[in-house]
This record gives C-alpha cells, structure tokens and sequence, in this order.
C-alpha cells in the first residue's frame, strides 16, 4: 500500500506570559524549545524510514515565531536540503481584539462592555465559544482552516511522502475532530506533547491515526 503522511507538530517550548492564551502571542522559543525541535528531528527521521517515507523537503509552520523557529530548527537537523515556509492557516485560534491580554485582562474588559455578558466558565476549552471581539474564532474554526491547509497539501504529493506541519495544539487538536481522527468527546481531553509529532494518514479519502501519542490533560487544565 503506498502512503501519505502528514506529521503535526506542536511547535517547542516557548516564552509564554502567566495565564494568557496562546493565540498570536509573538514570543520566541526557550531554550529547552530549542533543544526540543533539535531532538525531534532524528525521531522524524527514524519514523520515516521505518515506515518507509521520504521526507517532503518544504516544512509549513504557521507565521507565529515559535512555529518558525521551530521549524528551521528541524531543518537544520535533518539530513539533506530543506525549506520552511509559512502559513496563516496553521495559527493558533485567534482570540481577535484580545490578543496578548492574560485572563483576568479579558474578563475586566468583558466586565466594563455593557454588550457582553459574563464568560462561561472553562470558555477556553469550547470546541465553539467565540469571545465577543472583532477578529476572534472558535477552536473548531481553527480546526476547519487548518484542515483545509493539510488537505490542499496532501492532494498534491505523491505516494511514499510524508509531510511535515508545525503548529498549534488547539487548531491541530478540532483539525483531527475535523478530519474524523478524534471525537468531539475526546479533544477537550487531549493535547499535544511539544516537538512530538501525532502522524495522521489519509488513505482513500479517509483519515486515521499512524502514530505518535497525544497528551492527556490534567483535569484542572481542561479550561
């Protein structure tokens, strides 16, 4: 059986602010980020060749730095000529206006808008919660962008490919729902290691599991 594969990957450690959503936040990498991605490559490597793939030389990250970073890093350390180009599609869920505001910054400005109603709680992990901010997603809208980027890829390569995606745990997470991969029950209860990739097949238009684990959350990180 020949084979397509798509590997996401969840960008490296990087310099989150306390209590902020990821979304757009512009920050760098750490340096265990760095090592992270380092590491990651020679296990892309083996995975490929065990399963008998050759690695696509064209990398898609999304456009946020962490992302970026962390794909020329595999790149540098996978053997042969590699390129990383970038994609707005494969971003994190946008929390629009909102973006690089902590959580106690988004509630008070809930609060002091007289058109806004109180967050739900655990708003956070609502497959379809949108906070009421121009410019602002639900996860599955995430999910649904980012699974139109891999699918548009994928018509395009040839048999024995796998392709590498670095971006975010969110959007990739609802893109796997999207794909049938996971249930709607399983995502708000999963996430995805760093630099560990979750490899996802498409044979005859449908979509499995080929390896790599996803992370199961701890109950109070489920928000």
């Amino acid at each position: 059986m020949t084979r397509i594969v798509a590997a996401l990957i969840r960008h490296g450690h990087y310099h989150q602010p306390p209590d902020t959503p990821s979304a757009f936040l512009p920050h760098p990498l750490t340096e265990l980020g760095f090592q992270q991605a380092r590491d990651c490559a020679p296990a892309i490597a083996d995975w490929a060749a065990s399963n008998g793939l050759k690695i696509h030389p064209v990398i898609d990250t999304s456009r946020m730095l962490r992302a970026w970073q962390t794909g020329h890093e595999i790149a540098a350390a996978l053997s042969g000529a590699f390129t990383v180009t970038e994609h707005e599609a494969l971003a994190e869920r946008s929390v629009g206006a909102a973006a690089n505001l902590n959580l106690s910054q988004i509630d008070a400005i809930i609060a002091a808008d007289p058109r806004f109603q109180p967050l739900p709680e655990y708003w956070k992990a609502q497959a379809d919660f949108r906070l009421p901010f121009q410019g602002a997603e639900t996860l599955r809208e995430a999910g649904a962008r980012a699974t139109a980027h891999f699918e548009q890829c994928m018509n395009n390569l040839t048999a024995g490919t796998l392709k590498l995606f670095i971006g975010h745990g969110a959007a990739f997470r609802y893109a796997a729902v999207k794909l049938g991969v996971l249930t709607e029950a399983e995502a708000p209860r999963l996430s995805m290691y760093h630099c560990r990739p979750v490899y996802l097949e498409r044979i005859d238009g449908q979509w499995r599991h080929a390896g790599g684990e996803w992370k199961v959350r701890k109950q109070e990180a489920m928000d």
